[in-house]
């Protein structure tokens, strides 16, 4: 269930858990993530080129790609008159890998989209998309398939590899760092390789092969930030090109996934409550689809298939948590559902993998990662409490049917190895040299009480060796929205904080995803007031308990994270010095009023529809970082937006800033001479990516304003920066 769980992942996006191993980009429209590409790092002694990211995860998948004008001459759509239709309605998820490897060492490289088929391994070396012999595919002996140059974009990288059945062909998709929009490839495998076709602003894309031995491709077309339409394509003397499905709800979107054992190809339909399912027979992918459960309003529901059985994922039922159920094949609908595995209160569900004979759930349970090893044969279940330094899963992809290998990481440590076998049903840890974070450095996990008496979990890092942490520097993150989970990957520039004296702590509020279904829900709507509620608990918790004090607290947050940061700006300023936020959504009623904006229908159920709804308007008022800026002292901000970002319009973030500024002047002249006001920066950046998380130039500005601001000196943190990014 790789490939589904990452589709689940993208479906948590949109309230709800992911799944796996697709890390798909956060679909948010106006304030989306910014991971979709799976990356590995590599075992050599290079430099961090790329900084760790989790790619495609379900919950952040499906939209986030602009359009690009790329064309096939020639290959146009061509009636089909001997295969059979198609019925209506279908949706799916885009199936992303992330594949990490991890070395001893300090220095790492992280290397771009990769893929084994057969005997080769598919990936990107400079410009070129290459495939090698597996055996050799780190010693530069490699058959260059196509030249990215070609389709004369700046800095184009590989997103997405996937190899046609018989390899025979190879589709990539291709974009870059300062856009989302991205390009389809179809490259014919030969002795000479040559382009066979492309497709622009393709999200999702899967291959099957039907009765004839025909390769088929399935794609998923994506247009201002919406996928509604799923086309398939052939290619050679037999080719053509022609739409199948439009979903005509434009709060839905649509995403292909392959179950893990290519038996049927799913078209899965989903808002952020609500999914549909519809199955391709992998091999007979003419045959009408089949539908496993019409959409019904608040059921999510995710799909892998093995041995004639679908293992369903869903909320169905009380308490509306995930769960996992089972049916045969040829009964789908909801009314043959059975129980099969149910979770523990407070859990997440992270991932899913599908083996021969086994189930594995990769699971967040208390704030603490866990792995459920279910046995398909006798029901058996083990459950594998997994280190305490580890908060995020990165799931590899992964052929080999006796083995369940994936790695752990954190914020400040690099991903590392760990393999469950089945056979002698224990997890082995990679071993070698142990990186020396885990000696110098400490993680604790606190919970702060929300006004409402509500726990909120917090995980924090610092140097172990510190002493009086009341006078060290603290860096809060928060982002609580779409049920998606604090982002806790690898960033070489937290590590460095952390060797420098920093203090950094995660504050899993209300809105995310960190503890289920409902943790989301009691922070969506009409409760969103409950994230800025936990997030001023958890600042005043870690105060209270010794981390840092108000005069050297820093916060940051990205997209819709920049909602309760900007909402406790206003309220409570005086908990913080300074801010750093990256293209963030600080102007919520008038964006979610503009029905014209790419995503505004789609984010209704989170944010709730104040055009039509007074109740709605109303509340978003009380909240809405703009509509409440009042003439009073805040703390200094520092904002990095995007040019031509299509999520979080660039107007929205001028006026918040413009506002700001006014408000601070007037305050300014009220409290008379001797007032030092605040420092309100914003970066415009060119292009149209919504998040660029391995920005260098970003990532230096931020850190060298949070250095000015607490008065620090920044000489060593960018010496030892130097360590993981090329500057």
């Amino acid at each position: 269930m790789q490939q589904k769980s990452k589709l689940y992942l993208q479906a948590l996006k949109y309230s709800i858990p992911h799944l796996g191993k697709c890390m798909q980009k956060q679909h948010v429209s106006h304030c989306n993530f910014a991971d979709h590409y799976y990356n590995r790092i590599k075992l050599k002694k290079y430099h961090l080129t790329k900084c760790l990211q989790n790619k495609p995860r379900i919950s952040e998948l499906a939209r986030n790609i602009p359009s690009r004008n790329f064309s096939c001459k020639e290959f146009l759509p061509i009636k089909q008159e001997n295969k059979k239709s198609l019925s209506e309605n279908m949706d799916a998820f885009e199936k992303v890998r992330t594949k990490l490897e991890t070395q001893p060492q300090e220095e790492y490289e992280i290397i771009n989209a990769e893929i084994k088929h057969g005997g080769f391994v598919y990936y990107q070396e400079g410009c070129c998309l290459v495939r090698s012999k597996d055996e050799e595919a780190d010693n530069d002996n490699y058959e260059v398939l196509f030249n990215l140059e070609e389709l004369k974009l700046e800095q184009p990288f590989i997103d997405c590899i996937r190899v046609a059945p018989d390899e025979k062909y190879v589709a990539a998709k291709i974009r870059t760092e300062d856009s989302e929009a991205s390009t389809c490839v179809v490259v014919k495998l030969s002795d000479q390789p040559v382009m066979e076709a492309s497709f622009p602003n393709v999200s999702s894309f899967e291959w099957v092969k039907d009765e004839e031995d025909e390769d088929v491709l399935f794609y998923t077309f994506q247009r201002n930030l919406r996928c509604h339409d799923v086309y398939r394509a052939t290619f050679g003397d037999n080719r053509r090109n022609e739409r199948f499905y439009t979903e005509k709800d434009p709060s839905f979107f649509v995403f292909l996934y392959l179950t893990k054992d290519s038996r049927f190809l799913t078209m899965n339909i989903m808002n952020k409550t609500t999914s549909e399912v519809w199955l391709i027979d992998g091999m007979s992918p003419w045959d009408p689809p089949v539908l496993i459960q019409k959409r019904i309003h608040g059921v999510l529901y995710y799909v892998e298939h093995r041995d004639d059985e679908l293992y369903i994922l869903t909320n169905v039922g009380e308490p509306t948590e995930f769960k996992l159920m089972r049916t045969a094949a040829d009964t789908p609908a909801i009314m043959n559902w059975d129980l099969f595995f149910t979770m523990k209160r407070n859990t997440k569900v992270v991932d899913l993998d599908m083996f021969k004979d086994h189930c594995v759930l990769f699971l967040k349970h208390s704030n603490l990662l866990y792995v459920n090893v279910i046995g398909l044969a006798d029901d058996s279940v083990r459950s594998l409490k997994l280190p305490p330094w580890a908060c995020g899963f990165i799931m590899d992809t992964n052929s080999d049917p006796k083995n369940c290998p994936f790695q752990l990481c954190s914020p400040i440590r690099p991903p590392k190895y760990y393999t469950y076998k089945f056979s002698e049903g224990k997890l082995f840890e990679e071993t070698g040299h142990e990186d020396p974070i885990t000696k110098t450095s400490r993680v604790l996990r606190i919970e702060a009480k929300s006004k409402d008496g509500k726990l909120v979990p917090m995980t924090i890092f610092h140097k172990t060796d510190s002493e009086d942490l009341q006078k060290k520097p603290l860096l809060v993150h928060v982002y609580g929205a779409y049920g998606m989970d604090l982002k806790m990957n690898f960033r070489p520039e937290r590590r460095v904080l952390v060797d420098d004296g920093w203090i950094l702590a995660y504050c899993h509020v209300r809105g995310g995803g960190e503890l289920g279904l409902q943790w989301h829900a009691d922070g969506r709507l009409t409760k969103k007031l409950n994230g800025l509620a936990d997030l001023e608990a958890c600042i005043k918790t870690l105060h209270g308990q010794g981390f840092s004090q108000p005069s050297l607290t820093t916060l940051t947050a990205f997209s819709a994270g920049g909602v309760l940061v900007g909402a406790l700006c206003n309220s409570n300023p005086e908990l913080l010095r300074a801010v750093t936020l990256e293209a963030p959504f600080l102007d919520v009623l008038n964006t979610m009023m503009d029905t014209t904006l790419p995503l505004t229908l789609e984010e209704l159920e989170e944010w709730g529809n104040p055009s039509s709804d007074e109740k709605h308007k109303n509340y978003i008022k009380r909240y809405c970082p703009y509509q409440n800026i009042k003439p009073k002292h805040y703390p200094s901000i520092h904002i990095t937006a995007y040019e031509n970002d299509e999520r979080v319009p660039l107007k929205g973030i001028v006026n918040y800033t413009e506002k700001l500024k006014e408000a601070i002047v007037e305050h300014a002249k009220d409290t008379g001479e001797g007032y030092q006001a605040p420092n309100i920066i914003l970066d415009i950046q060119p292009g149209g990516n919504h998040v660029i998380e391995d920005s260098h130039k970003k990532i230096t500005a931020q850190i060298k304003f949070l250095y000015e601001e607490l008065g620090l000196d920044s000489t060593s943190v960018f010496e030892n920066l130097k360590k993981y990014l090329k500057f």
